[in-house]
């Protein structure tokens, strides 16, 4: 039987989120908006609707909400532009082995699928995945389980019969909503007793994560 191999973006393919740490901090600064850091910690895995909650909530109703994302993507645009999104470790290498061992490999990310298939084509990889789902292919974002059983449905697969490579505590939770077998690659967060209960496992790496495949 074949395996069906489902990846979140964000956090597991590329190192963005460390990236994006880099362009809307200094951005929230330039605007008095101090603690940005710990903010978007709490937004890893959330749509971008759903993350413009959280600053609200975190800054009020008065927030320059709108100078912040046109700095934050004007910062980001500029280092894409000169460096390109990092890949994380083992992730080319993975997706390469997955491919020719014949796997059906899906990409389920909370961002817009535009951006998805842009960044996946800039960075070579958008020849992998059979299917791709983003956030706004979703009724509801992580940790409701839409994108991911979309994702199966686009593979053709029963949500048991898929592996879900995650980093996120809201995209573990919703993995496991999905009834996937769920494996984690933690990113910024190290997670708690709650997060590894909702895993098959959590792994140091990608490169881990293949050998437990094989």
């Amino acid at each position: 039987m074949k395996r069906n191999i489902i990846f979140d973006m964000d956090g597991v393919i590329f190192d963005t989120e460390r990236f994006f740490l880099q362009c809307c901090v200094p951005a929230a600064e330039s605007l008095g908006m101090q603690g940005m850091e710990e903010v978007a910690l709490k937004c890893i895995g959330l749509t971008e609707e759903e993350t413009a909650r959280v600053v609200v909530s975190h800054y009020g109703e008065e927030a320059p909400l709108e100078e912040y994302r046109e700095e934050t993507f004007r910062i980001f645009r500029e280092k894409y532009e000169k460096e390109g999104l990092p890949l994380k470790p083992g992730a080319e290498e993975i997706l390469r082995w997955l491919a020719e061992d014949g796997s059906r490999i899906a990409l389920a990310s909370s961002t817009k699928t535009e951006i998805v298939r842009m960044e996946l084509k800039d960075a070579g990889l958008i020849g992998y995945f059979h299917v791709i789902v983003g956030g706004d292919q979703a009724e509801r974002s992580k940790p409701a389980p839409d994108i991911f059983l979309k994702a199966a449905e686009e593979l053709g697969a029963e949500p048991k019969q898929c592996f879900v490579i995650e980093d996120s505590f809201n995209g573990v939770r919703a993995a496991n909503a999905a009834g996937m077998r769920v494996l984690m690659v933690p990113d910024l967060l190290e997670p708690d007793e709650e997060i590894c209960g909702q895993t098959e496992g959590v792994f140091g790496s990608l490169h881990e994560v293949r050998a437990y495949l094989e």
